[in-house]
């Protein structure tokens, strides 16, 4: 290493934070209070063990209030950079600082490591890493002059959207998939045939920015030989994952997935991030230091008071001080890059309750930092969607404190799943079937608040839903104490799979009915890849460990249950199709101006439903647009819900024109029967049925 023997001065502007290439060589820049002596480490290699020269930042010339900086003339593109720092490592104030230990770049917008997705000579192990030729680096990068012509801006309204859950890398590593790179985003590019086929509007993708998936190698025994698939544990926040890049050691993972954005978007599909800001990827006290412990732990997280633990509301061990005025700014900058660099179109915050805590951990009526996000002006055209709970017990799910804000909506996917075997009541069903006005109708709010899923990457699959009647994750290795025991699921008379053609059967009408029911209610449906086609997990409810094919998408199955598939499709087609399922306000039941109102009620035979005691209703949307709050008329619209075990006879509402329903679609397997000219309907016993009239 060669040692610099004297400091090249700041320029006079420490910001923007970072390794920014200027005319004459990088500018760096890095906030730390608390930091005493900082040095700056270039490296002309990947996998260099020591640096090629380093430099230290002093004081009296090199910091600027909080920020320290240099200017570096001889520093170029494609070289790469950690930092160390100095200062106080004890105390009730909580400091860790160790002069010894390497240090990433906050700010890093690439970082480099594993060359390959699960090397075990990737990101070392250990507490703590020191030096180390695996040890990552940010990598300087220019403005790459990537080509965004062609693209634009989608911005899908919430209510005309449809989002589809996915992991980058479980979504096309089988081999069933079938792409060039499994495990991509040039794979995903490869895939949009097949989103563009289904219908959806919106790709969620599973954290994709940097982290380390052989973390779990610092524990002993059987699960140091399981990985962190799911991806929630952020190393590096600006970057996103190099091992889901078909080259990463230059930075070339930031050009494919702005390649992945861009080909998206000329399809017509939306991107949105899943962010981990609640915690970081350096777990509990001792746990890995990798940056934001060794540059200021007392300002990066919520510390208990003694300063010797972490507090720890998400589980992980440790919580992101979110609402610190440096942290928030910290966030703001992340998300701005993503939404102006990488041109992504909203984010999915996990467990955004975190975000609603004050710096002693609180909950605050009006958190700071969920406002600026809120109201930030680069921000306001995206999507921004809450995990509206946390690891420690607070569920806001209806309360969380934002007008803009929309959330998973946990209570629906309970409630909908109790009904369909049996459990909810048809006032429950009902109300989560009009978008949760329960949790959401009040003031400024409408009912795509809601972002309504039956199942997502946390919990049973869809087919799991309806083949499990209990969790079974052994496979994790925590003698099946992870994950939820409360799954709301019914098996259908045998636990896991079953050649029994009527339990099958059964199990085919359950996935129909709860589709069905997602795509018909009011609020944003959001679909967890795969289900379309009856992916299952073999009854695993927390599969964040599991990178085989026990998590990754099995594409043999959309032959094998192609009816399925061609459900699903048409069942989002038919919600894209009709307004009135998207509706911009609540139903209200009444008209203003004394005709039909919004929405009807029925029970079986024509009276009204027996909304405690009962198993089937109805309703008649009204499709007007002065009705739906659209600019073009809809179709009428009469769904009948039956969960019971016989069929239903229904009298059908006569229509003004005198036209008779038409069959729009039904989980059936032979279609409805019309009796007495067509004024009653009889549906089978566990199905749904859609009537339509045409204005």
């Amino acid at each position: 290493m060669k040692k610099k023997e004297h400091v090249i001065p700041g320029v006079p502007v420490p910001v923007p934070y970072g390794a920014h290439v200027v005319d004459q060589g990088v500018h760096f820049s890095l906030f730390s209070r608390h930091a005493t002596r900082v040095w700056l480490m270039l490296f002309q290699h990947a996998d260099d063990e020591t640096p090629a020269e380093e430099y230290e930042l002093l004081p009296e010339r090199n910091r600027l209030g909080d920020l320290w900086h240099l200017h570096v003339p001889t520093a170029h593109p494609g070289q790469y950079y950690v930092y160390r720092a100095d200062g106080p490592r004890s105390g009730p104030e909580g400091h860790a600082f160790d002069p010894e230990q390497w240090l990433l770049d906050p700010y890093a917008l690439a970082v480099t490591g594993q060359k390959n997705w699960g090397d075990r000579e990737g990101i070392v192990p250990g507490r703590p890493v020191r030096n180390g030729r695996w040890f990552p680096k940010g990598i300087i990068l220019k403005e790459d002059g990537f080509d965004w012509s062609g693209d634009r801006t989608l911005r899908v309204p919430l209510n005309e959207s449809v989002i589809y859950e996915a992991s980058v890398r479980g979504y096309t590593a089988h081999a069933s998939a079938g792409t060039e790179h499994p495990g991509t985003y040039r794979a995903l590019i490869e895939k949009i045939p097949h989103l563009q086929e289904l219908g959806v509007t919106t790709l969620e993708l599973l954290p994709a920015q940097e982290f380390n998936e052989m973390e779990l190698l610092w524990e002993d025994g059987p699960r140091r030989n399981l990985r962190n698939f799911w991806g929630y544990s952020t190393l590096a926040f600006f970057a996103p994952n190099g091992r889901f890049a078909c080259a990463n050691q230059r930075g070339e993972q930031v050009r494919e997935f702005k390649e992945m954005v861009l080909a998206m978007h000329r399809a017509g599909i939306e991107v949105i991030l899943d962010v981990v800001f609640n915690h970081t990827a350096e777990g509990g006290m001792g746990g890995q230091t990798y940056s934001f412990r060794g540059l200021d732990n007392a300002i990066y997280y919520m510390l208990e008071d003694d300063g010797k633990a972490y507090k720890n509301f998400t589980g992980c061990g440790n919580t992101v001080n979110g609402n610190h005025p440096v942290v928030r700014d910290f966030i703001l900058h992340c998300l701005r890059y993503w939404v102006l660099h990488m041109r992504v179109d909203g984010f999915r915050f996990d467990l955004a309750t975190i975000l609603a805590r004050g710096r002693n951990g609180d909950l605050l009526a009006n958190p700071p930092v969920i406002e600026q996000i809120a109201e930030d002006p680069v921000l306001r055209g995206v999507k921004i969607i809450a995990e509206a709970w946390d690891a420690a017990g607070a569920y806001q799910v209806g309360s969380f404190p934002s007008e803009r804000w929309s959330e998973w909506n946990g209570r629906y996917r309970d409630d909908i799943r109790d009904f369909w075997r049996g459990g909810s009541t048809l006032s429950t069903f009902a109300t989560r079937l009009c978008g949760s006005p329960d949790l959401y109708d009040r003031p400024g709010q409408a009912p795509h608040k809601s972002v309504n899923y039956i199942a997502s990457h946390d919990g049973f699959t869809l087919a799991d839903i309806v083949s499990y009647n209990e969790k079974h994750n052994l496979a994790n290795c925590e003698d099946n104490r992870d994950g939820d025991n409360h799954n709301h699921s019914d098996n259908g008379g045998h636990e896991g799979p079953t050649d029994d053609p009527a339990i099958r059967a059964k199990r085919l009408r359950r996935q129909k009915n709860l589709l069905a029911t997602l795509f018909l209610s009011q609020g944003v449906p959001m679909l967890l890849g795969g289900d379309e086609f009856g992916r299952t997990q073999q009854g695993n409810n927390n599969a964040y460990c599991q990178d085989n094919e026990l998590s990754w998408v099995d594409w043999s199955l959309l032959r094998r249950h192609r009816e399925l598939y061609d459900f699903t499709r048409r069942a989002i087609a038919f919600r894209q199709a009709h307004p009135a399922l998207w509706r911009t306000a609540f139903f209200r039941g009444e008209a203003p101006d004394g005709g039909l109102p919004d929405i009807r009620w029925y029970g079986p035979a024509g009276g009204p439903p027996d909304w405690e005691q009962g198993v089937a209703l109805a309703c008649r949307l009204d499709g007007r647009r002065d009705r739906i709050g659209g600019d073009r008329d809809d179709d009428d619209l009469f769904i009948l819900f039956n969960r019971g075990d016989k069929p239903q006879a229904f009298d059908l509402p006569p229509n003004e024109d005198g036209r008779p329903w038409k069959l729009a679609f039904s989980t059936q397997d032979l279609p409805p029967v019309f009796s007495r000219a067509g004024g009653v309907l009889t549906v089978d016993a566990q199905s749904v049925t859609v009537l339509i009239h045409g204005r």
